[in-house]
């Protein structure tokens, strides 16, 4: 089969190899997956470059979700079923095959497109185990959503809003502003042109964000601090702006706030049941139409490269995904 695998560490063009190489092996309770979906995410960005936490071997394949159709499993009941999942590095996704272990691989909603389906992982799980497990958001409050148009943070704006939250999304840039008008958020507020805290006391009367989800880190995470409601939970998810930023303690006391962590791909081995039972909830929401990904741009595997640039330019919104049969 051809895969994509990273040969040495740099920019996703630079390092990235389309080869052929044997099909995978799957071990029992996992089954063989004909991938027609990999969703990308910033962290396959990071690998490439050797500055994601996880640091697989040289050569690997990237592509951290996807969605597919079995194609062997222990049972043959299950060959035909149409299956998303999180393939093990150093095989990922952005390959023509692919195993999901035992565990690892869950149905996909009835009527859902593969590259749909292929983003429903780590986006919406993240946005929902963070709202609902780790922030405790309850309807009626004020969500903050930072980058609001790309992937985590479309998810998290459709998920608040199913949960009944009051949403305000931050975005770069009018494009990227409607579009988290049209996914549903109540406030929008460029942060190129506003100023994010001073906007967000004006949105809500000067008592603050009681929730911010926040992807972005350093200077954005600085901004949260000084809107963040009394008893207020800041969700920390990620640090796509560069700089990790530091809390102080003082503020937090003071304040009277929460600062939360999130690593949602702990759960898949220290709590599974937690992921499970996120996908089961996600299913319905999407059954209902109160969740859709939002897929933005399509690629050929032979053009994932050119994928991941346009993802590690921050140029995109919502998901970006490659169809392997394409």
């Amino acid at each position: 089969m051809k895969a994509w695998q990273v040969t040495r560490l740099g920019a996703p063009a630079e390092v990235l190899e389309l080869v052929d190489v044997p099909d995978p092996e799957r071990a029992p309770g996992g089954v063989l997956v004909r991938v027609e979906a990999c969703a990308l995410n910033f962290p396959d960005v990071l690998l490439c470059a050797g500055l994601y936490q996880e640091k697989p071997a040289l050569p690997f394949t990237p592509g951290l979700e996807l969605a597919g159709t079995v194609l062997a499993a222990d049972d043959p009941a299950l060959v035909g079923t149409r299956v998303l999942g999180a393939p093990p590095l150093p095989h990922g996704g952005l390959a023509e095959l692919a195993v999901l272990p035992a565990g690892a691989w869950y149905a996909v909603p009835d009527g859902m497109p593969a590259e749909e389906a292929a983003g429903l992982l780590i986006t919406y799980q993240t946005a929902y185990v963070g709202l609902h497990r780790r922030a405790g958001l309850r309807a009626g409050e004020w969500l903050l959503v930072h980058a609001g148009a790309g992937g985590v943070g479309s998810a998290a704006i459709e998920v608040g809003l199913a949960a009944g939250a009051r949403v305000i999304a931050t975005a770069g840039g009018p494009e990227k502003v409607a579009v988290c008008r049209e996914l549903g958020a109540h406030e929008t507020i460029d942060y190129r042109s506003e100023d994010i805290a001073a906007r967000v006391k004006e949105i809500t009367g000067g008592r603050g964000a009681d929730v911010v989800w926040d992807p972005v880190g350093g200077d954005v995470f600085d901004a949260s601090r000084r809107c963040v409601a009394f008893e207020g939970r800041l969700v920390v998810v990620g640090f796509a702006g560069g700089r990790i930023p530091e809390v102080p303690a003082g503020h937090v006391l003071v304040k009277n706030y929460s600062v939360v962590g999130l690593h949602w791909g702990l759960y898949r081995t220290v709590a599974p049941a937690v992921v499970a039972d996120a996908h089961e909830a996600l299913t319905r929401l999407y059954a209902q139409g109160a969740i859709r990904p939002m897929v933005s741009e399509r690629f050929g595997l032979a053009a994932a490269p050119e994928a991941l640039t346009r993802l590690a330019a921050r140029g995109t919104v919502g998901k970006v995904v490659v169809l392997p049969g394409s």
